[in-house]
């Protein structure tokens, strides 16, 4: 990097200091993983100069062959790895996948059915503020107050009320496996789509951890981040019938030109996601979650549903330590431990505090660590709690986690080079 570290030092140093924070902290955000080093290579290279507005074979500008066999293969990987008859890798994010679903089967004032945020969903699954919440009539179905986990007879009761254009499926902060195979029923009967947006499930889906839902649903989203380890971006799956309407809806509908160096580290994450390797990584993760989940009730705290089928799971605060989930996130950053707050189902604090936080191990797997680093991370994460008003006590808990983060290195090549 020494060409921008003599054109712009500041943000140079931003970007050393980034590095250097991925290093030194537990990255707990079930949202967040570190990719490969391929996949940054590809990402960072020439093809961010390059407009490809269009699709292969199809471009308004010339000079695209070279990129055309770029996303060719990212099309190709994607299918491969999911079983879909159909893939855009062009959208460059979540949301924008999903908006082009939306766009595809809705009408301005339009029904469908999706998760409530509180029990899970996303934001691009209804609320007021986004897109599918400001055009759209979202009717939302929750969890069950006793279980915290999906109701499908309520879910059927709604749909059956509501007659959906399409039902939503899919969250992100919701720790047991979704039954696609149930939705699917519940859409035949009321005969509407089946969405999915897997965003938070696609690594496990790849590797056969957790149910695809590619043979029930008639349109899949996903980012390619967080379980699948790629660069920042979205993608869609499809029936091939929704072909033609899906791509002049991404491209020229909701997007201009394809990030080429984005859709290059996409492809270079869904061959990596084939291999053996990642499988096996995969089931670490689920293996990592389900132990930190039990070795924090044995600590006496409220798991949300009482465990994990996946990657992540919510802890709820307020009802084990009565602290909210705002300034347990806070807390734990001091101690280099990084958490999101969350609302937890049937919250009572408002969205700004929360009752909970939400814990993943996509990150924390990838750096290596395994069960026995589990355990020591909820204890780490219980003592900052309980010594919370102890200064001395959080520095020293500081420098437990620095000697843990030291034995499992992120990027240590970029850390040779970058000083």
């Amino acid at each position: 990097m020494r060409h921008l570290k003599e054109v712009d030092p500041e943000i140079y140093r931003a970007i050393n200091n980034e590095v250097k924070r991925e290093q030194d902290n537990l990255e707990l955000i079930a949202s967040e993983n570190f990719t490969s080093l391929a996949v940054l290579e590809a990402g960072g290279s020439v093809l961010t100069n390059k407009y490809a507005e269009g699709y292969p074979r199809r471009r308004w500008y010339g000079g695209c062959e070279h990129v055309d066999k770029v996303e060719e293969l990212a099309i190709e990987r994607a299918k491969e790895l999911f079983g879909a008859e159909y893939a855009n890798v062009q959208p460059h994010s979540g949301t924008q996948a999903n908006m082009a679903i939306f766009f595809v089967v809705l009408k301005p004032g339009d029904t469908y059915l999706a998760m409530d945020l509180a029990c899970g969903g996303h934001l691009s699954h209804g609320l007021k503020h986004n897109f599918s919440g400001m055009f759209y009539n979202v009717v939302t179905y929750s969890v069950d107050k006793k279980t915290e986990m999906l109701d499908y007879d309520s879910i059927l009761e709604l749909a059956r009320i509501h007659k959906p254009k399409f039902i939503l499926a899919g969250a992100s902060s919701y720790s047991r496996e979704i039954n696609f195979k149930r939705l699917r029923q519940i859409c035949d009967e009321i005969n509407c789509y089946l969405f999915v947006d897997m965003a938070h499930i696609a690594g496990l889906v790849a590797a056969g951890i957790h149910p695809s839902p590619l043979p029930y649903a008639d349109f899949v989203t996903s980012t390619t981040h967080k379980t699948l380890r790629g660069p920042r971006g979205g993608f869609i799956l499809a029936k091939k019938e929704f072909a033609r309407a899906l791509d002049s809806l991404v491209f020229p509908g909701i997007q201009g030109g394809a990030l080429m160096h984005v859709i290059a580290a996409k492809a270079v994450a869904f061959l990596e996601a084939e291999t053996q390797e990642f499988k096996e990584y995969q089931r670490q993760v689920v293996k990592n979650s389900q132990r930190l989940a039990r070795s924090l009730q044995e600590k006496d705290y409220r798991i949300v549903s009482g465990g994990t089928d996946n990657h992540m799971f919510l802890v709820d605060l307020m009802a084990s330590r009565q602290i909210n989930g705002k300034d347990a996130q806070e807390l734990l950053e001091r101690v280099n431990i990084t958490v999101n707050k969350n609302l937890i189902p049937y919250d009572t604090l408002a969205p700004a505090q929360t009752s909970g936080i939400r814990l993943g191990t996509p990150a924390v797997t990838t750096r290596g660590i395994k069960e026995g680093e589990i355990d020591q991370i909820a204890a780490l994460i219980e003592e900052t709690i309980k010594f919370r008003d102890e200064p001395k006590k959080l520095k020293g808990i500081k420098e437990e986690v620095l000697k843990l983060t030291a034995k499992f290195p992120l990027y240590p090549e970029l850390q040779e080079k970058i000083t």
